[in-house]
C-alpha cells in the first residue's frame, strides 16, 4: 500500500465509503464501523475444517476425528449469510473486484492477529480455463493478492493447475462432490513449499480445498491450511 502523504492524499481524494450502506468506511477499509460490527463472524468452529461449534469444550470435530482431511489447519472469517455472501457473489459473477480488495483485507487482519507462524506461499484454489474464459478472472486468486500483500506472503499462482472442467460444488449434493473433484488438480514438478496454505472464497463440504490439499501432499508439503472468507454450516 502506498505509505505517507500518498496514502493521506488518496485518503482525502477517494475517502472510504462502505459498501452496504455508503456510508463513510472505517479503519481504511470500504466498511463503516456499524456494518463491520454486524457481519456474521464465524466465532467458535472445528481447528482442522472450520466447521462452526456451539460448544468450546473439544477444538476437533467427530468427523475430523473419524475421517480427517487432507490439511491440517482450516481458518473462516464468516458464516456463507448476508451480506457476506451477497458481496462473494457479487465478486464472483458480477466482477465486482473491489469486493475482493475489502473481504481480502478483512481475512488478512484476522490472520495477522492470530500471530500464526506464516506460510511459505499462497496458493490459491485454481479454476479450469473454461471457467477463467466465462469469468474472466479467478476470485481466489483476486482476494489472495490482497491477502498476501498484507501479510507479506507470495502467492504461487501457477504450483497447481485445473485439468479437469468440473461441474459446480455448490449444484451438487455433498456424496457427489468428493466424485466430482477427484483428480481435478495438477501440482507443477518443480513445487518445492513445504508449508502452504490454500486460499478459497466459500468452504462448504470442504471436498476441494480436501482434493487440492491431497495433489500438494503428493507433492511433498507438509504443513496444509485453508484459508476462507466464509464457512457455510
Amino acid at each position: 500500500m502506498p505509505s505517507g502523504w500518498m496514502h493521506d492524499l488518496r485518503a482525502f481524494v477517494y475517502p472510504p465509503t462502505c459498501v452496504l450502506c455508503e456510508a463513510r468506511g472505517h479503519d481504511d477499509l470500504d466498511l463503516c464501523a456499524a456494518c463491520t460490527d454486524e457481519l456474521p463472524r464465524l466465532g467458535l468452529a472445528c481447528a482442522r475444517c472450520a466447521f462452526p461449534f456451539t460448544s468450546s469444550d473439544v477444538s476437533v470435530c467427530g468427523v475430523c476425528q473419524n475421517k480427517p482431511p487432507a490439511f491440517d489447519a482450516a481458518t473462516a472469517l464468516f458464516y456463507y449469510q448476508p451480506p457476506v455472501n451477497h458481496l462473494i457473489l457479487q465478486l464472483k459473477f458480477h466482477g465486482r473486484l473491489t469486493h475482493a480488495r475489502l473481504l481480502g483485507q478483512l481475512l488478512a487482519k484476522h490472520l495477522f492477529a492470530s500471530s500464526g507462524v506464516p506460510p511459505e506461499c499462497i496458493v490459491p484454489v485454481p479454476l479450469h480455463p473454461r471457467r477463467i474464459r466465462e469469468r474472466g478472472f479467478n476470485q481466489a486468486l483476486e482476494l489472495a493478492r490482497h491477502v498476501g500483500q498484507r501479510l507479506h506472503v507470495p502467492v504461487d499462482l501457477k504450483c497447481a493447475r485445473r485439468i479437469r472442467h468440473t461441474e459446480p460444488q455448490m449444484e451438487l449434493p455433498a456424496k457427489a462432490r468428493h466424485r466430482n473433484i477427484r483428480g481435478a488438480f495438477e501440482i507443477a514438478t518443480g513445487f518445492r513449499a513445504r508449508h502452504v496454505a490454500i486460499l478459497d472464497d466459500v468452504v462448504t463440504t470442504g471436498a476441494t480445498v480436501d482434493e487440492l490439499a491431497r495433489s500438494l501432499r503428493r507433492a511433498g508439503a507438509q504443513r496444509i491450511e485453508v484459508w476462507s472468507i466464509a464457512r457455510v454450516d
